[in-house]
């Protein structure tokens, strides 16, 4: 009988993607007899399959003689292969062992195995007879990790990401790292938000500004953009883990903060994506729209009108009304308010300033000017041949108003106070008229001395009925007023400090 010889002699690659750590050579028994076979070992990790790959080298001692292998036991019990050129693989106790060679059979276990022994009994023919032995192989694989198959992909709670952030833009970027997608149909959503802010710097109430984006990582998406747009003023914008949901509107005093959820933060999550830190606080104006305006009062009182209701009125305002002689008011107006109720006195309406934060605000400059129609003082006449008198009364609801009274080279002055008359009387001479000037509002007027009867034979005088003042305010057109009484010759022209003089 021709018993063949199998050339094993170069080792056989192991099928399959596997990892080359190598574990140490298996202990060998010691041979039962003067034959025997030697058994050692060397395992790697396939991490496709998870498994444990144990190449057994099993060799011949004798150098003249062939063995052939009668039986294989192996645990773990897997099957042990010896792969033969040409013809795949065959078990290895259908195998003969030429003398003085070795065969390398391959066999898979559990990649959590920590031993693996392999008993091979083998039969020589010798001096006319079958000799027979058997020897065992053993392999440690405690101190080795567990093989494991290679990850297809990442677990969406140990995933790591990377983020740009560019605030002030209100733009940033978020990316998966590696080459691995997150397992199934997990997503990971990431938020862009901007708020209207009171300070440039962290400071509540805060609250959202337009639309948050968001947008996720997830199967085939690996690296998202995010833009928001920004206030036109103080603003926070923060990059945070989670979606919409997340979001906190409004940020107020002892409320709920986003903390570590803010990419770059030093804790979990936001500490899972490595970049610049995904928050911002800026913006160089407030988010409020202060503005005043001014009515003057016919009694030298202003009206200040303050309001908080532009489109970026989100904070209360504080106002300060100053005006002259230390007058100082402060007034808080609501977002989307205003108020009508600020009065400066006429003793402080010189010069009036709206201020918020300690600065004048557009447009919060003023002086009262008197309104066009506040009335006029009016001037009644009493003559007779001995006397010439002038009364002049203010109306109610008026300032104080200075009347010089001037007559035959004299000139007497009085205030008359809002609601009172003053009069003067003259004795009679031989000037034919007087003049009656309010200078504070830029007003004269003139009235002709004309006595009733015949003053040469001893004449009486009458008084004249209540004639208004009226005529041109500073810095206007000279006008007048003629008033031809139906009985007695007094006439009154009013004009801007010259005098036209009236003849009946």
């Amino acid at each position: 009988m021709i018993r063949p010889k199998l050339s094993l002699r170069r080792p056989l690659a192991v099928l399959g993607a596997v990892l080359l750590g190598l574990t140490g050579a298996a202990a060998v028994a010691a041979p039962a007899s003067a034959h025997h076979t030697t058994i050692t070992a060397t395992a790697a990790c396939d991490q496709l399959s998870g498994e444990r790959v144990i190449t057994w080298k099993v060799e011949n001692s004798e150098v003249n003689k062939d063995a052939t292998i009668r039986k294989v036991t192996a645990s773990p019990a897997t099957p042990v292969t010896v792969a033969v050129e040409g013809a795949g693989t065959k078990p290895l106790d259908q195998v003969v062992i030429a003398q003085g060679s070795f065969v390398e059979a391959v066999q898979r276990v559990p990649g959590d195995t920590a031993k693996a022994t392999l008993k091979v009994k083998a039969a020589w023919y010798k001096d006319n007879k079958t000799q027979r032995a058997e020897n065992e192989g053993s392999i440690n694989l405690s101190a080795d990790e567990p093989c494991k198959p290679a990850p297809t992909c990442v677990d969406a709670s140990k995933a790591k990401y990377s983020h740009t952030f560019d605030g002030p833009k209100g733009t940033a970027t978020v990316k998966l790292d590696g080459n691995l997608p997150l397992c199934g149909d997990t997503k990971q959503y990431f938020t862009l938000v901007s708020y209207f802010a009171p300070r440039p710097q962290f400071a509540t109430p805060q609250y959202v500004y337009g639309t948050p984006d968001s947008d996720f990582v997830g199967g085939n998406q690996t690296e998202i953009e995010l833009n928001v747009e920004i206030p036109n003023c103080h603003t926070q914008v923060d990059l945070i883990w989670g979606d919409k949901d997340k979001v906190i509107d409004p940020l107020v005093e002892g409320g709920k903060r986003y903390d570590n959820l803010k990419l770059g933060s030093p804790g979990a999550p936001g500490n899972r994506s490595t970049g610049p830190q995904g928050w911002y606080n800026g913006g160089d104006k407030s988010c409020t729209t202060p503005a005043s305006t001014f009515a003057s009062n016919c009694d030298g009182t202003v009206t200040v009108s303050l309001s908080n209701d532009g489109k970026i009125s989100k904070y209360p305002v504080e106002f300060e009304v100053k005006g002259e002689n230390g007058f100082s008011k402060k007034v808080t107006v609501e977002p989307g308010k205003a108020n009508n109720d600020t009065v400066v006195p006429a003793e402080s309406a010189g010069k009036i300033e709206v201020l918020v934060d300690g600065k004048v605000i557009e447009g919060g400059t003023y002086s009262w000017q008197r309104p066009e129609d506040c009335p006029l003082p009016t001037v009644t006449t009493e003559a007779d041949c001995e006397n010439f008198t002038l009364t002049a009364s203010n109306p109610e609801g008026g300032l104080p108003v200075k009347v010089e009274f001037s007559y035959d080279g004299k000139t007497e002055t009085r205030t008359v106070a809002a609601g009172k008359s003053e009069s003067v009387t003259f004795k009679a001479g031989k000037a034919e008229t007087a003049l009656v000037a309010l200078p504070d509002l830029e007003l004269e007027m003139e009235a002709v001395y004309a006595p009733e009867g015949d003053c040469g034979g001893g004449g009486g005088g009458g008084e004249e009925p209540g004639l208004p003042v009226t005529g041109a305010a500073a810095g206007g057109i000279a006008a007048g007023a003629l008033a031809l009484l139906a009985i007695g010759a007094v006439l009154f022209v009013v004009a801007r400090r010259r005098r036209v003089r009236f003849t009946a």
